[in-house]
């Protein structure tokens, strides 16, 4: 099969490689796979850039997201699985060496889901990490039917499914954007209000939309850059849940306002979130995507064979949404 490869980190056209690899074959409650596109997440490109630390295997095939066709089974698996259209998580990651920047792989059933036949491949590959991100982050302090939820990045690719998910859930929701087109992106995926952090004091909007009370939940793109504008938007009894702290990794935080406000404070990684929780994600997405009433955002397609742009493209901080690579 063709497929990406590096065995060093470092830059993407200095380290990724295309060619021919050996077919996986699918193994004890697994399904193989024809991968029809790959998404890439900055924890794809990070890894690959060396920003995570050591490679964990000597030679990785990138990217964890993707969708395609199941072509065969193995034991344990039912053959009704076989030639579902699906989407998928986790392909590589601290466990697995191979990911989805290949025509083939092969992963535990259990990590796929059904994809509707109105989901392109390319929307499906933007699920995975984003959107089971985003909903972890959004149901992890319980429901939100009925609450008003803080968005904060809700034009982001993780913010904006979190926007609509809170919206299906039946939550208000308010988004922090950067600008007005990342205010029409947030409008459109949903959100009630949005609130120009570059030109508005966030707390003192989120208060006035609120009658005074502030927000029930927040869901957070950078915890330590928004620090001080979150606890003064949340209200007593409420919670935050972080998934990024990209403005401050070791942020002051005031305990003392945090334990006045009886706040609960979560972090969210994927990666280890418990399994049931993912799953639950996995459950949820599935039947969301079905409804129609969802924006599934591809930022850029590339060919396999350009996998070190579509890298770039990630690395220039500039998309709006998922990046992915189309294999015929």
């Amino acid at each position: 099969m063709r497929a990406i490869w590096y065995d060093r980190t470092g830059p993407a056209r200095q380290v990724l490689e295309f060619g021919e690899r050996p077919t996986p074959v699918a193994g004890h409650g697994q399904a193989l796979i024809r991968v029809r596109a790959s998404g890439i997440n900055p924890s794809d490109v990070g890894m690959r850039g060396g920003g995570v630390g050591p490679m964990a295997y000597p030679r990785i095939t990138p990217n964890s997201d993707g969708a395609g066709v199941v072509e065969a089974v193995g034991p344990g698996v039912a053959q009704a699985w076989v030639g579902k259209r699906v989407w998928f998580y986790n392909g590589q990651r601290n466990g697995r060496a191979f990911g989805s920047a290949a025509e083939y792989i092969e992963l535990d059933v259990d990590l796929l889901r059904e994809l509707p036949d109105e989901v392109s491949f390319a929307e499906g590959a933007t699920l995975g990490i984003p959107c089971m991100t985003a909903h972890r982050a959004l149901f992890l302090a319980g429901p939100v039917q009925g609450l008003t939820v803080l968005v904060t990045g809700g034009a982001g690719a993780v913010g904006h499914y979190a926007v609509q998910l809170a919206k299906w859930a039946g939550a208000t929701v308010i988004a922090t954007v950067s600008g007005p087109e990342k205010a029409a992106r947030a409008l459109a995926g949903g959100a009630d209000h949005v609130i120009d952090y570059r030109r508005e004091d966030v707390a003192a909007r989120v208060m006035a939309l609120t009658g005074g009370q502030g927000v029930h939940h927040v869901v957070d793109v950078d915890f330590g850059g928004n620090i001080a504008a979150t606890l003064a938007c949340v209200r007593q009894n409420g919670s935050i849940a972080y998934y990024a702290t990209r403005g401050d990794p070791t942020p002051q935080v005031p305990m003392l306002a945090a334990m006045r406000l009886n706040l609960r404070i979560h972090a969210v990684y994927l990666p280890v979130s418990p399994h049931e929780a993912r799953r639950r994600a996995q459950d949820d997405i599935t039947r969301w995507i079905a409804t129609g009433g969802r924006q599934l955002s591809v930022a850029a397609r590339f060919p396999l064979a350009e996998c070190a742009a579509a890298h770039e493209a990630v690395e220039a901080g500039t998309k709006v949404g998922t990046v992915v690579l189309e294999i015929d």
